[in-house]
């Protein structure tokens, strides 16, 4: 079977290495370099934290079990791969109790919680006063443009090819089966499957597919300070950031997320609106974030801000990813709308498109166990997105 994958993030990437590792043919196609996108403006987040029961938790589970084993055969120091943990702090009474009811849903279905009340034994340097936490030592952190091109690398040596520069314009086929996709350029590649893993374009590229998805752009920023010893033990989050990543709302929000690097810079975020694709720089929300970080962290008042990024996370209007067959075009696959978790769940998403290709599990992705993230869940009896 030949494959076209539309995307050199990490999503794209992810799909290419276990196709590859499967036997398939593979090609990754994308307009820009690889991990040019969403992928280069993110933190890098493997996070069991901030997910709800249900599929998209699943889906993390699998990717968490699967990013060890990317880990190792890429190698955590060239991924910058490490099992940091995280930490999820209230900063009242009730916040706390609500906290602990999310962390007591997780861990009926697995999730490894543990319940923090001096906060200041994890994290020295955090503000005092705070009434407590949890820890989820299952989350991680990578350097997401480190991990993409590694992942990529290790496709080509199985086989896989990468051609970047060249968009896709549509799929050509006969006979109600795809035959190839047709590139901006007019060129025509031959394939029986195509996986839209467009990130943020995964709307435009699936309806260039003819399988439109309602994949939405929520513009975020990141700050980066000066480099600095170790300060920073775990990825430190405050309790309300995930309802703010499950919510629908246009206005901006922010959350504060802070966790240091290898590299010893300290990772600020984050911030979330719906201003379609406009990628002006925003001083305001800059400046919301860096209060938020200092409040949670105070020596952060005395560090400088050596620059500050921002990109567009691809989410879907229920806030879940879209991942496999689209039932009105046979052969194509989405693998987009991931939003800000595109990179935790990555490998999952790949294992998940690869077992949708062959037919059967793949790497523990059974896709009987994950039908909750297919494209179907959009469509009316009409095959019209609703």
């Amino acid at each position: 079977m030949e494959v076209v994958i539309v995307g050199a993030g990490i999503v794209g990437a992810a799909c290419a290495f276990h196709a590859a590792s499967a036997g398939l043919g593979v090609t990754v196609l994308d307009r820009g370099a690889v991990g040019a996108g969403t992928t280069s403006r993110g933190e890098g987040n493997i996070l069991l934290s901030d997910k709800e029961p249900g599929p998209e938790l699943e889906l993390a589970r699998l990717s968490r079990d699967l990013w060890d084993e990317v880990s190792e055969e890429l190698g955590p120091g060239a991924i910058e791969f490490e099992n940091k943990g995280g930490l999820v702090v209230a900063s009242a009474l009730e916040g706390l109790a609500a906290l602990h009811a999310f962390a007591a849903r997780q861990a009926a279905v697995g999730i490894r919680t543990e319940r923090v009340d001096r906060v200041r034994e994890f994290e020295p340097h955090i503000a005092p006063g705070l009434p407590g936490g949890v820890h989820y030592p299952q989350d991680a952190q990578v350097q997401p443009v480190l991990a993409a091109a590694g992942l990529l690398r290790a496709a080509v040596r199985r086989g896989a090819r990468v051609r970047t520069g060249e968009a896709v314009a549509a799929v050509t086929g006969t006979g109600g089966r795809i035959t190839g996709v047709r590139t901006a350029d007019g060129a025509v590649l031959t394939a029986d499957a195509v996986v839209n893993a467009a990130g943020t374009w995964g709307g435009e590229v699936g309806r260039r597919l003819g399988a439109p998805v309602e994949v939405l752009p929520r513009r975020g920023f990141v700050l980066v300070t000066e480099p600095l010893p170790p300060m920073i033990r775990h990825k430190v989050y405050s309790a309300d950031y995930v309802a703010n990543v499950a919510s629908s709302d246009e206005g901006l929000e922010t959350s504060c997320v802070v966790e240091g690097t290898r590299a010893g810079t300290v990772l600020i975020g984050a911030s979330r609106e719906r201003v379609g694709f406009d990628t002006a720089m925003n001083p305001a929300v800059v400046a919301l974030l860096a209060a938020q970080a200092c409040r949670l962290f105070p020596f952060l008042r005395d560090v400088h801000l050596i620059r500050a990024y921002r990109g567009f996370r691809p989410y879907c209007p229920d806030h879940l990813p879209v991942v496999g067959p689209d039932p009105r075009v046979p052969g194509v696959l989405h693998a987009c709308g991931h939003e800000g978790a595109g990179i935790g769940l990555a490998p999952g998403t790949g294992a998940l498109i690869t077992a949708q290709l062959l037919g059967r599990p793949w790497r523990g992705a059974d896709p009987a166990a994950h039908t909750g993230l297919l494209p179907d869940r959009f469509l009316t009896t009409g095959g019209v997105p609703k």
